[in-house]
């Protein structure tokens, strides 16, 4: 009996390994799919860094990078290629949908990707690093107009203006990028580098053409099936694809990159900011309130968070808060000097808290200006409310017994005792007072009034 349960159970054993749904052997293999839509910064970076770690985690055969983009940060979008290049999972670079994009960092992006293609109807380039708010910045966005105005007359070491010196680095600098991605895949530097030095565009056919691209896709499926097959270079070690027929899963981002998409954008980080200030001063001048410090703090700690995650600079950002605290003097405080400096430190600190600008992440005027018009207009309003509260406190102390009538009770020379609000006090006079005169008191030092006669006494005196 002993032996046949035994046999019973090393049969289940084997029947349970071979079986077993987490047996490598009957694992199914699967292509997971991540859609970046929109300007490239701290969230997608964050969606791509995730994405791949799940592929990773689930020994996914390739990952799909769905592109559609203006451009964005150059911090961000090396991040994205670092991550691509490090990646154990192949991915395949794919700008889609149809009148979709991958301009300027978008063509980086895709330059470095195992595999590029294209859906029909999209087009990439324009790769030129652009001057925003005097700093040279990669990529995306038109440059200013006034710009060629605008250039320092200093010169370089060359004898170049200093912008022009400074223009050449940085564009340099993104040729030697993006030509390093072509040799490391196989495909059109000379292109690329004409994309970043004279912002070149092409449309799918037209990349496929110029070997920019490795073939053009109407959809996910044809991607996968024109995908298979290739052998591609995956941190050092050559991976032939298998990806015909593969299920694709799509990976969409969670709560957080949500949030970081929204809070990323400079301008909605200056009004949190603005917004947490304001409410902790309210609940430090209103103590018992608690919802307004609550979400003050919260406010006020996403958008120093925010900021934090963007290439700023922190002297604009000290200008920008200097600027607040300057306001909020003005608000118990008015001087209207205090005021005015506050909104000069404040939109003076917001035109430099950016060292790169790109779409969707530049200091947009129309939402700055009137955040500093409504908050100098209230620290006015405040100040008013302040002014208008000081005036109406009553009086007490010395305050309190000026211009207050008196009854003189005795009197000898120049000195002697009155009766006001109930009480006697020693007094003083520089004018002859009689006892049973009505006064009034002028003022008080060392518990002394200083008397003097009504106006209506002294006019009938002198009738």
């Amino acid at each position: 009996m002993t032996f046949a349960r035994v046999a019973l159970l090393a049969a289940a054993f084997v029947a349970a390994a071979v079986f077993s749904p987490f047996s490598s052997a009957g694992s199914e293999k699967v292509a997971l799919s991540v859609a970046i839509d929109g300007a490239i910064g701290p969230a997608s970076t964050r969606q791509l860094e995730e994405a791949l770690d799940v592929a990773a985690k689930r020994g996914a055969e390739v990952l799909v990078l769905q592109l559609d983009t203006p451009g964005g940060l150059v911090t961000s979008m090396r991040e994205m290629i670092a991550d691509i290049l490090a990646s154990p999972v192949p991915v395949i670079g794919y700008v889609a949908p149809a009148g979709g994009h991958a301009a300027s960092a978008g063509t980086y992006i895709l330059y470095a990707t195992h595999v590029a293609a294209m859906a029909p109807g999209t087009n990439l380039g324009a790769a030129t690093p652009v001057e925003m708010g005097g700093l040279p910045s990669l990529p995306g966005g038109d440059k200013d107009k006034g710009d060629q105005n605008n250039k320092s007359d200093q010169k370089d070491a060359t004898g170049r203006p200093a912008g022009d010196a400074m223009m050449a680095k940085v564009t340099n600098d993104a040729v030697a990028l993006i030509r390093s991605l072509a040799e490391l895949r196989g495909r059109n530097g000379d292109w690329g580098e004409k994309a970043v030095r004279e912002a070149a565009s092409l449309s799918a056919n037209a990349a496929l053409q110029e070997h920019v691209i490795d073939f053009v896709a109407h959809d996910t499926t044809e991607l996968l099936r024109l995908a298979d097959g290739r052998t591609v270079d995956v941190a050092g070690r050559k991976v032939v694809l298998a990806t015909k027929g593969l299920p694709v899963e799509t990976l969409e981002p969670g709560w957080f990159i949500q949030l970081l998409s929204v809070i990323t954008d400079p301008n909605v980080a200056i009004i949190l900011m603005l917004v947490g200030v304001y409410a902790i001063i309210f609940e430090f001048t209103s103590p018992g309130a608690v919802a307004p410090g609550v979400i003050g703090t919260i406010c006020l700690v996403l958008g120093l968070y925010a900021l934090n995650l963007l290439p700023i600079n922190y002297a604009g950002l000290a200008l920008m808060l200097l600027g607040v605290a300057f306001l909020v003097v003005e608000a118990f405080n008015p001087t209207v000097v205090l005021g005015l400096g506050g909104v000069a430190a404040f939109l003076l600190g917001a035109t430099v808290l950016l060292k790169t600008q790109g779409p969707g992440f530049a200091v947009s005027w129309a939402v700055i200006g009137p955040a500093a018009a409504l908050t100098l207009g209230l620290a006015l309003l405040t100040g008013t409310y302040v002014w208008a509260a000081r005036k109406s406190l009553p009086r007490v102390g010395g305050e309190a017994m000026r211009g207050l009538s008196a009854q003189i009770l005795d009197w000898q020379g120049s000195e002697g005792h009155v009766l006001a609000q109930g009480e006697r006090w020693r007094a003083k006079a520089d004018e002859p007072i009689a006892p049973g005169d009505s006064v009034e008191v002028t003022d008080i030092s060392d518990l002394v009034l200083t008397v003097r006669r009504r106006d209506a006494e002294r006019n009938g005196a002198k009738k």
